[in-house]
């Protein structure tokens, strides 16, 4: 894909790193560090795939990783074993993780605090303007980058068992598809995002769909919900945008 995004709502690689031991129900004071570098360089791999603007401490942070795990396949140290014990060569990461999720945590609180007398809830974030609406069946949340990534991994494993269409036809664009999804969303209120590859012909058009949608929350055409940690994805227009015309 020639096409590149630059995100300016991209999270960094201790936002990716709470998203994987969350997602994986991993205990923060014992990472599997062999199963959590796996998980990371899994996603390293889709954001190169999708050719976005990694900063360089995503490929720091992968050398740490390897780093770490690399130290714990070393025999323990005979020398110090009648000292005060070996430092476990994954502390350092626990006390970053820690202390970076007490961050969030405390401006999530901020902001809760903040909107409290308010009927939407904002998402802390660098922009701090993307709407969380309350719906009577229950609290949706705006969903993370990483959210989206995960969800366009399930796609990409589901697409060999997806019958393309046999026939030749001109190349998808990112362009083509942000017009797809706004037309989509000029006759329906939402659409799921597993909903938007329904049909794909290729890869490379399931690439640009998805390219697409990052594009359209950059310019906050859209904003992306969940209901619950690793739902369902739903995209629907900016409310803004809509009353505006």
């Amino acid at each position: 894909m020639s096409y590149k995004v630059k995100l300016n709502f991209f999270e960094g690689p201790l936002d990716l790193l709470l998203f994987l031991i969350k997602k994986e129900r991993i205990d923060v004071y014992d990472i599997p560090i062999s199963r959590i570098t796996e998980q990371y360089l899994a996603y390293m791999e889709l954001l190169q795939l999708l050719d976005l603007d990694i900063a360089g401490e995503f490929l720091v942070m992968a050398a740490t990783l390897m780093h770490i795990k690399s130290r714990m396949l070393l025999p323990p140290d005979e020398s110090q074993e009648d000292e005060v014990g070996e430092e476990d060569p994954r502390d350092e990461l626990v006390r970053k993780l820690l202390e970076y999720k007490k961050y969030k945590e405390a401006a999530s609180c901020l902001q809760e605090m903040r909107d409290a007398s308010k009927e939407i809830f904002l998402r802390t974030g660098k922009d701090g303007n993307e709407k969380i609406f309350a719906e009577e069946n229950g609290d949706y949340f705006e969903a993370s980058l990483f959210d989206l990534i995960s969800a366009f991994r399930k796609v990409l494993k589901d697409i060999p068992k997806h019958t393309f269409h046999n026939v030749i036809k001109d190349k998808v664009t990112v362009a083509d598809k942000i017009h797809a999804i706004y037309h989509i969303l000029a006759e329906q209120e939402k659409v799921f995002f597993s909903a938007l590859f329904t049909g794909a012909a290729d890869k490379d058009e399931v690439i640009a769909t998805f390219l697409a949608v990052l594009e359209l929350i950059k310019m906050r055409e859209v904003i992306v919900l969940q209901k619950g940690s690793f739902g369902e994805i739903e995209i629907l227009r900016n409310p803004e945008l809509a009353k505006q015309g």
